[in-house]
């Protein structure tokens, strides 16, 4: 498939700390992310997890630079979004643990990830019900007048909800500040791209509400960030949303109770060729931004966050049974207990 290069202009205008910070971002998405499907398969927390390991430069790209109230409308894999963001490991950690100190007391999925304070809404199961509600949110940092702008993150088999067309045929008409980032990533669940859609591009979706889509090389972190932040910023300055389109791929099952064997091997080996972490390490090589040392004090310096982390997850309380009702009425009877801090 034909992708878009017209950012690769702007590549070049990545500052060499910028492009150090990314690594250290992309890094330590890569190896939070393992070491959670090992927490999962040791039992140390119920409920399931869904990896992203092979996709990461589909969220850290566009995550990297954005304000404080910028928003992040999620699916279940956007751990690179929110560490780039600047959501604890703890939090993430406390939340997939069902914690009483999480930011969702404890009461969501393992991989339903919010944080309020860096405008991180929690999503729900329902598929591409986060494009909706991002679409909401960009309507209202329009409404009133406030220069934020919304990151919108789903798979290209969201694009199939009636929910996708209502939110970005919206979105065009009212011309909103928000940017749909479609992981591209071959398969919804266990059913193939060629099954979803008739389309070539998906970014040929937004054609038809009136506005901008580009697909790009999912797995190329520069390309990525740089195709975002251009997009990010007209829509910043009232140009309009824009339907980025990443091409990219998942290396494990739907979650780790999938074995994907729904997928060949041969398939699964030529995309780890294609693998966005040592991509990225080479090119920091080869332009002299990182040596091979610096890269593997950064290893050791995430990893040791990652463990300190778990350890301080670990540690939390879990919530206790009368908790249930909280934040589900508008009034409870009044309990005798103190909240955890």
């Amino acid at each position: 498939m034909k992708v878009d290069t017209g950012v690769n202009k702007d590549m070049d205008q990545v500052s060499a700390d910028d492009q150090r910070a990314l690594y250290y971002h992309l890094v330590k998405t890569r190896r939070f992310d393992e070491r959670c499907r090992k927490l999962f398969k040791q039992g140390r927390f119920p409920g399931t997890y869904f990896s992203a390991v092979g996709q990461e430069a589909t969220t850290v790209g566009p995550a990297y630079g954005l304000t404080k109230d910028d928003m992040i409308a999620p699916s279940h894999r956007e751990i690179g979004a929110y560490v780039t963001k600047g959501m604890p490991l703890v939090a993430l950690l406390r939340q997939m643990y069902a914690r009483a100190n999480s930011p969702d007391k404890g009461k969501s999925h393992p991989c339903h990830f919010g944080y309020p304070e860096l405008a991180i809404f929690t999503p729900a199961s329902t598929v591409a019900g986060q494009i909706v509600v991002g679409t909401g949110a960009a309507l209202a940092y329009k409404i009133q007048k406030k220069p934020h702008v919304v990151l919108s993150f789903f798979g290209e088999g969201g694009s199939s909800r009636g929910g996708f067309h209502e939110a970005l045929n919206f979105a065009g008409v009212h011309n909103l500040p928000i940017v749909y980032i479609c992981q591209n990533n071959l398969w919804a669940e266990s059913v193939p791209a060629s099954l979803q859609s008739r389309v070539e591009k998906y970014s040929d979706r937004a054609k038809a509400y009136g506005f901008e889509g580009v697909t790009i090389d999912g797995n190329d972190l520069l390309l990525v960030h740089t195709a975002a932040k251009k997009a990010i910023a007209k829509a910043r300055e009232g140009g309009g949303p824009t339907l980025i389109e990443c091409l990219t791929y998942r290396w494990y099952g739907h979650s780790e109770i999938d074995p994907a064997n729904y997928r060949t091997t041969a398939e699964l080996e030529s995309w780890k060729k294609r693998d966005p972490v040592e991509l990225y390490s080479r090119h920091l090589e080869r332009a002299g931004i990182m040596t091979l040392g610096e890269r593997e004090e950064t290893v050791m310096k995430v990893d040791a966050e990652i463990e300190e982390a778990i350890r301080e997850a670990e540690a939390s309380p879990h919530p206790r049974p009368e908790e249930a009702l909280d934040d589900v009425y508008s009034f409870s009877p009044a309990r005798n207990y103190e909240h955890p801090s």
